[in-house]
């Protein structure tokens, strides 16, 4: 045997049935007991041992375990496919890697989806979406009735990096928010960090949606797909070189469009309305060393009113991966990313013609590596660059007889660079440790131009005192810090345990809106010489217990979040074709607190969660409700999720979730007053979100049929019936107001021109979504 101290095993975890690597499967030592790890995001895993034999037990929730002796006398590569379990009974959606990860990983404030789980929950239309799903879990709460937009503990819904193959995602919603933009057929992992979010994430305060597409079947070609009730689904995948390589294709399109053209209505043949997506996936194994991967999406949304009105809008990303083992402990990834979110009007009509374009484009490059020196020590480090495109709006008038000239807002350019270093140490069997940092460093950059205002303060545009133009790559701002991270765990026994983290997280590019929830006419701006980068600190503390042998999964995290730098928008400010947004804004800070409760059952027949999140968002910015505290839109004291899921037999399955949350906080119009004529809404000064929306709840349920398998045939199909608000809960999407005159009231708004003759104004609801029943026919072959 050789004198060396230690060697090292390492390889890859997949499946047996498809080639899919499994992300999180656990490599335990049998005769080390609390020693091993876990494989990364492409399913590799480094052990360095002593030499000497071992039994290693390979692990991943859903398959069947698998045991591999090793005699470690040399470095060698051990590569393990493990088959799916037998057991057919339905598994909770939102699960650990392994039984006691809950209180045994230093990770906290963190949940990972499993995409063949959320396909069995209710859903709206029966379009199976992964952000509403992540809006039931405890700190994530939903922008409205039925749509896809997040906060998540205080934050805004521009605070949250959503990633698909590492590419940013812009606006993750079709039909104006109603639905994810996320195909479930394509995607292999989700998973959300809410807090004590590791060093190599960045760019915004509150949140991590980490989103991995499937690498397709590298043994057998497979086709599967779905017909629903206004969209239909189908994937394609399988090996391009068996075992070494494979593609997979994957996409959804709606047909409202087609049921329009059977009307009557001739004005109503010629509307448009659909969305769709479209995934593509890739890889190729070179050697044991090296391994490429080529993915992208294209996803649009069409609306349109006969030939007078059009609206569209769409992500677009690309992905070019390489993995390389530079080492046995050393796995590199280098990437290539390209993003882009525009969107459009076409306007025909007698008094104009014209076209309106917006777009946001981002390059990336990302260098990440992963170091194993020892089972109990991981490293990873890296360097992250992306260069920003803004282009605000270009409106170009089209026809003959057009009257205006075109209107081109000026383009911004940035770079932002990040290096960072993250630690996974285990101190001891009861202490483990997470902590790094990342350094960022972005950079506002030409051609473009700025303007100067009296004393520097940006109050108005008759304040503007002249203007500086910058060059291409030309240095305009600039702006830099360190983000430390920290995760502790300290393990009480072998069910129960105490973790504390601390993350800063920097945003330098936001959206400016006026609205509560994402829309794809949203802004997006970088910090320049007058708008600073928004910085955010969360501290959080738990404590995690697992009872009856770890089939059920307990939880209480508490959280402290402040925000320094936040912006709100004067009352009236127009955002869209405003070209001197600084004018309009004002910054100032916030900060959220919060409790999170989980009870959550993961084995057996029946299985579900309860989560509860009892919580206060507040802002307090110069200008705005006279520079006292206001609630930030998003702020809901109480929000509760109760998922149940149970299987009757092998072929029945029924589930069901009920929701309930505090109204949002809003700002209602103290009243109204006339100027020129014209009917004006009046504020209260100190009113900012001072009222709240009606209560929401909501009870959905599902019942999924598997049809009688055919041992001799391939056809493998199911029938999903969903109900989305079984009691017809009127929940409010929007509440507008109509005049109640009273010749006794009188109010003068400060305007010579303007009397109020109304009090508050009448209150009137618009209801979207009261009973949606819908059927789905999900088929595979």
């Amino acid at each position: 045997m050789s004198g060396q101290s230690s060697f090292t095993v390492n390889g890859y975890v997949r499946d047996v049935s498809s080639g899919e690597d499994l992300i999180g499967a656990t490599i335990a030592i049998k005769e080390r007991s609390g020693t091993g790890t876990t494989t990364n995001v492409y399913g590799f895993y480094s052990l360095t041992l002593a030499p000497g034999d071992y039994t290693l037990t390979f692990s991943y929730l859903g398959y069947q375990p698998v045991e591999k002796p090793v005699s470690l006398t040399a470095n060698q590569t051990l590569n393990v496919e493990l088959a799916s379990s037998e057991v057919e009974l339905q598994e909770v959606v939102v699960s650990a890697d392994r039984p006691d990860a809950n209180v045994q990983d230093v990770a906290m404030s963190r949940d990972k989806l499993q995409i063949e789980k959320v396909q069995r929950l209710p859903a709206l239309f029966g379009e199976v979406d992964i952000i509403k799903t992540v809006q039931l879990l405890p700190g994530v709460i939903s922008a409205g009735e039925g749509t896809t937009g997040l906060f998540v503990r205080g934050g805004a819904a521009d605070q949250n990096l959503v990633l698909l193959d590492g590419a940013t995602v812009y606006n993750p919603s079709h039909f104006l928010g109603f639905f994810s933009v996320f195909n479930p057929d394509a995607i292999k992992n989700i998973e959300i960090y809410k807090g004590g979010i590791p060093a190599r994430f960045g760019s915004r305060l509150s949140s991590v949606l980490d989103i991995q597409m499937r690498e397709g079947n590298n043994k057998d070609f497979k086709v599967s797909g779905g017909i629903g009730l206004i969209s239909s689904r189908l994937t394609v995948e399988g090996p391009i070189r068996k075992n070494q390589s494979s593609f997979i294709l994957s996409g959804r399109r709606t047909y409202a469009d087609l049921f329009l053209r059977l009307s009557p209505d001739e004005d109503i043949q010629d509307n448009i309305l659909y969305f769709y997506d479209f995934n593509a996936k890739a890889n190729y194994t070179l050697n044991d060393r090296n391994r490429l991967f080529l993915s992208g999406y294209f996803g649009r949304d069409k609306f349109g009113v006969a030939d007078q009105f059009g609206l569209d809008w769409g992500n677009a990303t690309a992905t070019l991966r390489w993995n390389h083992l530079l080492s046995d402990k050393i796995f590199f990834n280098t990437t290539l990313v390209y993003s882009n979110f525009d969107y459009g009007f076409d306007i025909d009509a007698e008094t104009a013609e014209f076209t309106w374009t917006s777009r946001l484009k981002e390059y990336s490059a990302k260098f990440d590596g992963n170091f194993f020196p020892s089972p109990n020590l991981s490293v990873d480090f890296g360097y992250h660059l992306s260069h920003f495109d803004f282009e605000p709006a270009r409106i170009i008038p089209r026809g003959e007889g057009i009257n205006f000239t075109p209107l081109i807002l000026d383009n911004k350019y940035a770079l932002e660079h990040a290096v960072y270093i993250g630690n996974s140490h285990q101190i001891s069997p009861r202490i483990s440790m997470e902590y790094g940092l990342r350094y960022s460093f972005f950079q506002h950059i030409g051609p473009g131009s700025v303007l100067q205002y009296e004393e520097d303060q940006p109050l108005s545009d008759e304040s503007i005192t002249g203007e500086t133009e910058y060059d291409r790559l030309e240095n305009i701002e600039s702006y830099h810090g360190a983000e430390p991270r920290f995760g502790l765990r300290y393990l009480l026994d072998s069910e129960k345990s105490i973790k504390f983290s601390y993350n800063r997280m920097r945003q330098y590019v936001q959206i400016a809106s006026n609205a509560t929830a994402g829309l794809p006419i949203d802004r997006w701006i970088p910090a320049d010489t007058y708008i600073p980068p928004m910085i955010g600190d969360q501290l959080a503390l738990g404590y995690f217990q697992n009872l009856r042998q770890n089939t059920i999964e307990a939880s209480v995290e508490v959280y402290y979040k402040w925000m320094n730098d936040i912006i709100d928008f004067l009352t009236g400010t127009d955002i869209l074709l405003n070209e001197n947004l600084e004018t309009e804004i004002s910054v100032g800070r916030g900060w959220a607190y919060g409790a999170e409760f989980l009870l959550r059952k993961d084995v057996g027949r029946t299985t579900g969660w309860i989560a509860y999140t009892l919580s206060r968002v507040q802002q307090q910015i110069e200008g705005i409700n006279l520079g006292q505290p206001y609630n930030a839109r998003y702020d809901r004291t109480h929000d509760i999720a109760l998922v149940l899921s149970h299987q009757l037999n092998k072929r029945l399955t029924l589930s069901g979730n009920w929701v309930y949350s505090t109204g949002t906080a809003v700002s209602f119009p103290s009243g109204r007053y006339q100027l020129n004529g014209l009917s004006v809404p009046y504020y209260g000064e100190d009113e900012r979100n001072a009222f709240r929306m009606p209560d929401y709840h909501r009870f959905d349920i599902s019942v999924v049929l598997e049809n009688k398998k055919n041992e001799e045939r391939r056809w493998k199909s199911n029938w999903s019936f969903s109900v989305y608000n079984v009691y017809g809960r009127k929940n409010p999407f929007v509440i507008t107001f109509e005049d109640i005159y009273n010749d006794d009231v009188t109010f003068d708004p400060g305007d010579d021109e303007g009397t109020v003759t109304s009090q508050r104004p009448g209150s009137i609801k618009t209801y979207l979504f009261r009973f949606i029943p819908s059927v789905t026919y999900n088929f595979k072959f």
